[in-house]
């Protein structure tokens, strides 16, 4: 009698056959993750930063969140802004990509509208939303009518937990004389935090009198392998593509956030959507 495929004599499955099946499998949970359950699965990742500018006994904390590409407005973006509501913050920054090709504008304000902070929510353009054609003025009404300021390389003096703040918002693809012009307007004196949609941009221009840099753009890659670096980042992300950094000559620190949503593709891999909170205190 001849073997038949797939089989060994005996009736058992042959190695090669085990093989391909656990591979299979393997394949099937990866692309489970992938596409089902990663892009959900959102995490807060704690940053403490000692800033000079704090005083002893006092703490800031801030929520950055970025890059919804909000397509359609879901139970997953509600319980976004739920989880950056329930850290309590005393300020909510946002660094850009909040609209996809669909310039589901109405999605993007509903979520808006659910996020809380004593001190305000804040916010800054990312590429998407020039791409879209819904960017400058037209979207600075949108978001105010959900209670978010839009930043478009402007400053904003705020005063929180006695800290005096400044917010200075460079807009997409943060020019160098843009970045400059802001700085020039800031007081050193003042905690000054910067937001920028992209990570990749003049780091040589920063000044000392600059505390804190939020971006995102990078979504972390979106895709990654263990151990590896992203294979695709977008432009103007360098080698920034997610954590804490410090950058040009005053060693300025940067965060780049994972992000909150996802891009061309509704795929995540060992890279989990990330709120990040910022715990600034003192030495």
């Amino acid at each position: 009698m001849t073997e038949q495929a797939g089989q060994t004599k005996s009736g058992g499955i042959s190695r090669r056959t085990f093989l391909l099946g656990g591979a299979a499998a393997v394949g099937g949970a990866v692309l489970t993750d992938a596409f089902l359950l990663e892009p959900r699965l959102f995490q807060v990742e704690e940053v403490n930063l000692t800033v000079a500018k704090v005083a002893p006994g006092r703490e800031l904390r801030i929520a950055h969140l970025s890059d919804m590409h909000i397509r359609s407005f879901n139970d997953y973006f509600r319980e976004v802004a739920a989880a950056a509501n329930a850290l309590a913050p005393d300020l909510i920054l946002l660094t850009g990509d909040y609209l996809e090709r669909s310039r589901n504008i109405r999605g993007v304000q509903s979520f808006l509208e659910l996020l809380q902070a004593p001190g305000g929510v804040f916010a800054v353009q990312g590429n998407w939303e020039y791409w879209a054609r819904v960017e400058g003025e037209n979207l600075r009404r949108h978001f105010a009518g959900a209670g978010v300021s839009l930043l478009i390389n402007e400053r904003r003096d705020l005063d929180l937990q006695g800290i005096p703040t400044s917010l200075l918002g460079l807009d997409y693809p943060s020019s160098a004389d843009s970045l400059v012009h802001l700085q020039q307007q800031s007081d050193p004196a003042r905690l000054n935090i910067l937001l920028s949609h992209v990570p990749a941009f003049d780091h040589s221009l920063l000044t000392p009198g600059t505390d804190l840099i939020l971006s995102g753009h990078t979504h972390g890659g979106q895709v990654r392998l263990p151990f590896l670096p992203p294979p695709i980042l977008p432009r103007f992300s360098g080698t920034f593509y997610s954590g804490l950094f410090r950058v040009g000559e005053t060693r300025t620190p940067l965060y780049v956030t994972r992000g909150i949503g996802t891009s061309i593709l509704p795929v995540r891999f060992c890279c989990r959507p990330e709120i990040t909170l910022f715990r600034l205190h003192a030495a």
